[in-house]
C-alpha cells in the first residue's frame, strides 16, 4: 500500500481518499467524493462518534484563534495544513478580535489551493499559499508568505489536525524544530494531534484500532502517537496553561454538558510560546504591540 498523508497529496484524483475531503465529509461538507465517504465510513465502524472529533477540533481552533488574536495580541498567523475552506475559518475568527489581523493559509493539495485561493484570498489580509509543510525552509522562504507576514515579529503558527498525517520517516519532530527555531520570540505555536495513551487501557486499544482504520483502510495516514511524542513537538517552547490536554479541557466555553465520547478523548492539543530571556520586558515586542494598536486605530477601522 502506498501512503498518501502529506507527502503525496491526492488533488483531483477521485480514485483515492483525500485527507482534506475526508475531513470535509466528517464536518458535513459537500466537497467530497464516494471514495472519501467510503474511507470515513470505515473509520466509523470502529469509532461511531468520530464526526464529533472533527467538530471538537474545529471548536478548539476557534478558541485558540480568539485567544491569540485577543488576549495574546498576535496580529499575524500562519495556518499550515489548512485544508478545504469551511464555515468560520481562521481569518474570520481572528478578525473578530482584530480587523487588521493577517492570515496566510498553507496547503500542498491542488484542490485545497484552488478552493482556498478562490474563496479566501479576497483582501490584503488573507492569502492561501501552495507549499509543503514538511519543508519548513520553503514555506517560510515563500515569497507570498514573506510578503504578507513579517517574520521578524511575533506570529501565531497553527497546525491543527495535520501532524498526525506526517509519517515517522519524514521526522515530524525535526520538522517542528525547524519551524520553531525560525520563529521570533513572542510567537505562539498551536497544535492538535491524535493521541495514544499507550497504557494498556480500553482507550489505548481504541487508538490502535483507529490508527489501523486510518492508515490501512483507505486514507493512508493518521497516526496516534504518545504524549511524550506530542510533547516533543513543543521542544524549547513554554506551554501555556492548561498545557497539552484533551481538547475540551483547553479553556472550554463553559461547563461540560455530557461525558466525552472515547473518540474525543484520543486527541490532544496545546499552545506554547517562544520566549526570549525576558519577553515581558523586551522593548522590541513592546514596540510591536504599540505599533499593532496604532495600526488598528489608524487603518483597520476604515474597512
Amino acid at each position: 500500500m502506498s501512503l498518501t498523508g502529506v507527502r503525496a497529496p491526492v488533488g483531483v484524483d477521485t480514485s483515492r481518499a483525500s485527507i482534506a475531503r475526508v475531513y470535509d465529509y466528517s464536518l458535513g461538507g459537500k466537497d467530497n467524493y464516494d471514495v472519501d465517504r467510503a474511507a470515513f465510513e470505515q473509520i466509523l465502524r470502529v469509532a461511531p462518534r468520530q464526526r464529533d472529533v472533527s467538530k471538537m477540533n474545529r471548536r478548539w481552533l476557534h478558541r485558540v484563534a480568539r485567544y491569540l488574536a485577543g488576549v495574546a495580541g498576535i496580529d499575524q498567523f500562519l495556518d499550515i495544513g489548512a485544508g478545504l475552506p469551511t464555515a468560520c475559518n481562521t481569518h474570520e475568527i481572528v478578525r473578530e478580535q482584530n480587523p487588521c489581523a493577517t492570515v496566510v493559509y498553507v496547503d500542498n493539495d491542488p484542490v485545497c489551493i484552488a478552493h482556498g485561493q478562490a474563496m479566501l484570498a479576497r483582501n490584503d489580509y488573507t492569502r492561501f499559499v501552495p507549499a509543503d509543510l514538511t519543508k519548513p525552509d520553503t514555506v517560510l522562504g515563500n515569497d507570498e508568505v514573506s510578503r504578507y507576514l513579517d517574520l521578524e515579529r511575533p506570529l501565531g503558527l497553527i497546525l491543527c489536525g495535520i501532524l498526525h498525517h506526517v509519517d515517522d520517516e519524514l521526522d515530524p519532530v525535526g520538522i517542528m524544530r525547524r519551524y520553531t527555531d525560525a520563529l521570533p520570540p513572542g510567537s505562539y505555536v498551536a497544535i492538535t494531534h491524535f493521541w495514544n495513551p499507550d497504557d494498556g487501557s480500553d482507550l489505548a486499544d481504541l487508538a490502535v484500532r483507529l490508527q489501523r482504520q486510518f492508515v490501512e483502510m483507505g486514507l493512508g495516514s493518521g497516526w496516534y502517537r504518545t504524549r511524550e511524542q506530542l510533547m516533543s513537538y513543543f521542544g524549547g517552547l513554554e506551554l501555556i496553561k492548561p498545557g497539552l490536554v484533551e481538547l475540551e479541557e483547553w479553556w472550554p466555553m463553559g461547563p461540560s454538558v455530557r461525558e466525552r465520547f472515547p473518540e474525543e478523548r484520543l486527541m490532544l492539543g496545546g499552545v506554547a510560546i517562544k520566549k526570549s530571556s525576558s519577553v515581558a520586558g523586551n522593548p522590541f515586542i513592546r514596540r510591536n504591540a504599540d505599533a499593532q494598536r496604532q495600526r488598528s486605530h489608524e487603518t483597520c477601522w476604515r474597512y
